[in-house]
């Protein structure tokens, strides 16, 4: 049972400052004058077929993987999700997104709810917000060239006129918004190296003018210089564009540098989350420090082999 004057759905959870503040229901509260959040997520729940535990004669029973996911997203900001690997972060984008529609919570953007979206609706909320995914290899399509992969986005929405020489020229443009030549454009996906296909990824959320950016561990298999070089190009989207960022990874080092607000996941629910510097300077739940405890040193110990151990 939740303590007097902790809102429901909290009790687990450890609260930084910088967290929004919430009524008696758990729900954001907008001050007076002030316009609504980007994206409100309140009180969000998932649940997926659990089809390890599926006989052959009944359904697969119900697992939750999200349960009361609770978080605000200001527009140009940015959040950071942290998460060993199974807690839920690619599951929470695809509910973003409504690629994996949630049957609890709700979720407002600019105010309004997503759920009560028409058909319309529902693809301008697609459009201004974007999913760059995991693996770009599995996300880019093998059989098309660079150049029609990332205006692909314009044409499907009747954006873009058939003219091969106009969508040259569109995807030559994001290209270079991404620090990519042109002249990749004529490339297959296969062809690209791992850091390449990312931002060709990135280059095509970008196609449609998001708001927001969903950026689901768009660092990992990637090289120590590729991440970075990534990460930078997020900032200077971000700072450029006014582009608020849900930055998805497993990696705390990218997060620390990259996002204002934290927000960490354990097997599906929140159990902290605020200010990035307050949590990463003093976290309050167990877990967090767990994971920060497991963040590599940035150069060894020198009196490593002088310290007594036990067998």
């Amino acid at each position: 049972m939740s303590p007097p004057g902790r809102p429901k759905g909290e009790s687990r959870s450890a609260q930084h400052e910088g967290t929004p503040v919430t009524d008696s229901a758990g729900m954001g509260v907008t001050p007076a004058g002030a316009s609504p959040a980007l994206l409100q997520v309140r009180s969000l729940g998932l649940s997926l077929p659990d089809m390890a535990k599926k006989s052959f004669f009944l359904a697969a029973p119900m697992k939750r993987i999200l349960q009361n996911v609770n978080f605000t997203l200001e527009a140009g900001g940015t959040l950071g999700v942290i998460g060993e690997s199974g807690s839920g972060k690619s599951t929470l984008a695809r509910a973003l997104t409504m690629l994996m529609p949630p049957q609890e919570g709700s979720m407002l953007f600019q105010g309004r709810s997503v759920r009560d979206f028409d058909a319309a609706e529902m693809v301008a909320y697609r459009t201004r917000v974007q999913l760059v995914f995991q693996d770009p290899m599995s996300a880019l399509n093998p059989r098309r060239r660079v150049r029609d992969i990332v205006s692909q986005p314009l044409r499907a929405l009747g954006r873009l006129e058939r003219d091969d020489s106009d969508g040259r020229r569109v995807a030559a443009q994001l290209l270079a918004r991404v620090g990519l030549s042109a002249q990749l454009g004529s490339r297959y996906p296969h062809e690209l190296s791992g850091g390449q296909r990312q931002r060709v990824g990135i280059a095509r959320a970008l196609a449609l003018q998001p708001l927001a950016l969903i950026a689901d561990e768009v660092t990992s298999g990637l090289d120590v210089s590729a991440q970075a070089r990534i990460v930078a190009l997020l900032e200077e989207l971000r700072r450029d564009s006014g582009l608020a960022l849900l930055f998805i990874s497993h990696d705390l080092s990218l997060v620390r540098s990259l996002c204002d607000q934290v927000l960490i996941l354990r097997q599906g629910e929140v159990v902290e989350q605020g200010d990035a510097a307050g949590i990463f300077a003093s976290p309050r739940h167990a877990y967090t420090r767990e994971l920060l405890d497991a963040i590599a040193l940035p150069e060894p110990d020198p009196g490593w082999l002088e310290r007594e151990f036990t067998v």
